[in-house]
């Protein structure tokens, strides 16, 4: 589903990524952690497509990022870390409008648009203007956007970051519902939520990845929480 292969990203002088490789199968759940400067970000906006890569080959449900970017961007969805809304329409409109931009077929924008309605929990306000909807509401819209045009992958920035705990909880529900409709990235600062979420775990480090796996074995291994296990693994890199 993806594949990335020897990924290099330089911004001048600096290497932000050197020789990132990885393959993530179709309904995975993967975890995606690094501390802030790692190349997460980088490497987020190279997987959507938003940033070419100076070298190496990105290829998502069969589209390679160099030669068909436009091909691969509808094989995605994203929510960035603030999610693109316009608060002065309503849930509705706003999703209608997502539709339209991302080439949902005509005669299925208002199915589609009643579908991500019902999936992400908001019938209650779906005539209700996004200025006015609460902080949960709004990354539940956010989450509707990204996958109104039924992607094949979901990539999310921070999804939880701002919300209070029951709103953290509705959207991890969310979130888990996903499993095996579609391929999730999820990156975020909350450890716990990864544990509670993922199968597997990428952890970048300085522009590599020096942890790919899945979680279960991960935990067994190191018979440790995965808060301890990357705080572990940078200080170790620190002292080296």
């Amino acid at each position: 589903m993806i594949i990335t292969q020897n990924i290099t990203k330089y911004f001048g002088g600096f290497q932000a990524l050197k020789n990132v490789s990885f393959t993530i199968g179709k309904g995975e759940i993967v975890g995606f952690l690094g501390q802030n400067g790692a190349g997460k970000t980088t490497l987020m906006r190279i997987l959507t497509s938003y940033l070419p890569a100076t070298s190496g080959e990105v290829i998502i449900g069969g589209k390679n990022a160099a030669k068909d970017s436009i091909g691969l961007r509808r094989k995605i969805g994203y929510l960035p870390e603030n999610p693109p809304l316009y608060p002065n329409m309503t849930v509705k409109d706003y999703l209608l409008f997502a539709a339209q931009l991302k080439d949902v077929p005509t005669k299925w924008q208002c199915f589609q648009v009643d579908k991500v309605i019902e999936e992400c929990n908001l019938n209650d306000v779906r005539g209700k203007t996004i200025a006015v909807l609460s902080k949960g509401y709004k990354q539940r819209v956010g989450i509707a956007q990204a996958i109104i045009n039924d992607p094949e992958v979901l990539i999310l920035d921070e999804p939880t970051i701002g919300l209070d705990p029951v709103q953290i909880l509705q959207v991890r529900k969310l979130i888990k519902s996903l499993e095996y409709k579609r391929t999730v990235i999820l990156s975020t600062h909350i450890l716990s939520e990864i544990q509670q979420i993922a199968q597997r775990v990428l952890i970048i480090k300085s522009g590599e990845i020096i942890i790919d796996g899945s979680l279960k074995d991960l935990l067994t291994e190191k018979g440790a929480n995965l808060e301890e296990i990357f705080l572990d693994l940078h200080s170790a890199r620190e002292d080296q």
